[in-house]
């Protein structure tokens, strides 16, 4: 008797065809591996895949891919497991592709400012190939040391440069993708300008991995800037410190970097890292760290000296400058790592809200009374500079945003909350599979059955991180 394959399960046949594609050392069905590639950063959450897939060339992805259209398996495509919305969750189970091996820099183009990457070279990895040729790529996730560019890309991450320099979309110039349906396309051209139909580039940057596979990059350079200063100022109310952000923009002053820490979680992640580079004291609430660049340091003294000036207005304590690159580097060792050792801490939930920065005071005072009163202790940090502020949530005896109705009604309360301050429900994590519940507090019906449309012309038979972003 013949046997029928069933659809949407990757069984022991489409294994094997598997094995063939890309070679068996790169097909993962052990409980080990599956249970390392079914969790990310996100809270605390653990999905396994049925086989995990480890493809070199595009090629490879292109026949996977191929093969579970045909099928109808559910695909998951993974980058580092960095994120934080659970993009990269295999919550349906089936097939995780990871670009873990697609990681070769192929270009860099110094004479057109341009380099062409595969998705699996971490972000700082690209960072210092580039810099090494004078040229920058500003976007700088704080997971840069570990996150892959194909993640940024799928997430349009952005980081502290954002505030100057803009996030990921905007130094995306062109991307090969792999479609659901297994076809390859290019999605513009390797130019500055392009207005030649719909922007296809644009609209895969931030999908999250649900239109298709990104398995090449063309990103534009900047010239690396020669110098870079850096100061850390206290101060003794949280939203004194908004109200700051606000007024160094209003000055006429453009920071290449302005990030807030709360005093909480300045606390916290000093000690994790056993670091005493920044004093602590009650009577302080929170620390701006402002960092400006530029060709003349004689213009970045002045500008430093002119926003310190300008910050005693809003009761700022005492201007820590730092001195060398050590200095530096220490400050931003504990900006970097705040995440990690505040999860570490308890503080399990993360919401990656953006208002207006004008509003960054309304939005702290609003999340410290929402802790108030749904029971919930927050601290807060993030990209103050362009109104992103991380949000993180610890609930006794509670990991897991979804695992609680009054954590979900103060959540959506929190999202009502920013949506009234005219911003949104993430600023540069994502929607995935965590956020998806609250996408009707910041769009219409009409708007989300645009993005079906989009989603279903991509993916007809939905089996690319389905269930990420709505249902």
């Amino acid at each position: 008797m013949q046997t029928v394959e069933r659809k949407g399960v990757p069984t022991a046949s489409i294994i094997e065809q598997f094995r063939q594609l890309v070679g068996k050392e790169y097909v993962l069905v052990d409980e080990e591996s599956l249970r390392n590639y079914g969790h990310d950063e996100t809270e605390h959450l653990l999905f396994l895949p049925e086989v995990v897939l480890r493809p070199r060339t595009t090629e490879e992805v292109s026949n996977i891919m191929k093969i579970c259209n045909e099928h109808l398996i559910p695909v998951t495509p993974r980058g580092a497991g960095t994120g934080l919305s659970g993009g990269a969750l295999p919550h349906l189970g089936g097939v995780l592709i990871s670009t873990d091996r697609m990681n070769s820099i192929l270009q860099i183009d110094e004479r057109n400012l341009q380099v062409t990457t595969e998705p699996g070279v971490i972000t700082e990895v690209l960072q210092n190939a580039v810099k090494e040729k004078g040229l920058f790529y500003p976007p700088d996730p704080s997971s840069r040391g570990s996150c892959f560019i194909g993640g940024n890309i799928a997430e349009n991450s952005g980081g502290p440069k954002a505030v100057k320099y803009g996030v990921v979309k905007d130094y995306v110039l062109n991307l090969e993708v792999v479609l659901p349906t297994g076809e390859v396309i290019w999605t513009g051209a390797n130019v500055l300008k392009n207005s030649t139909g719909y922007n296809l580039t644009q609209l895969v940057v931030g999908s999250e991995g649900t239109l298709g596979i990104v398995t090449k990059i063309v990103l534009k350079l900047i010239p690396l800037p020669k110098h870079d200063l850096l100061m850390l100022v206290p101060f003794v109310s949280l939203e004194k410190a908004g109200e700051a952000v606000s007024a160094i923009f209003r000055a006429g002053f453009t920071p290449s970097a302005l990030e807030l820490v709360e005093i909480d979680a300045l606390q916290i992640v000093s000690r994790f890292v056993d670091s005493s580079a920044v004093p602590v004291s009650d009577d302080i609430a929170a620390h701006l760290i402002i960092e400006v660049d530029g060709n003349h340091l004689d213009t970045l003294m002045a500008e430093m000296e002119a926003i310190g000036e300008l910050l005693t207005q809003y009761d700022a304590g005492e201007i820590f400058f730092a001195d060398d690159a050590q200095q530096k580097a220490e400050l931003w060792k504990l900006r970097r790592r705040v995440a990690e050792a505040v999860k570490i801490k308890g503080y399990t939930i993360e919401e990656d809200t953006v208002v207006p920065r004008a509003e960054l005071p309304a939005l702290i005072r609003g999340v410290k009374e929402l802790g108030k009163q749904y029971n919930f202790h927050a601290v807060c940090y993030g990209h103050a500079g362009d109104g992103n502020l991380h949000i993180r949530i610890n609930k006794e005896g509670l990991s897991n945003s979804a695992d609680d109705p009054q954590m979900i009604e103060g959540i959506r309360a929190l999202f009502a909350l920013v949506h009234r301050l005219g911003g949104t429900i993430s600023g540069e994590h994502g929607i995935g599979l965590i956020q998806k519940n609250y996408m009707d507090i910041v769009f219409n019906e009409t708007q989300l059955h645009l993005m079906r449309g989009i989603k279903k012309a991509f993916d007809p038979n939905n089996i690319l991180n389905a269930g990420k972003i709505f249902d």
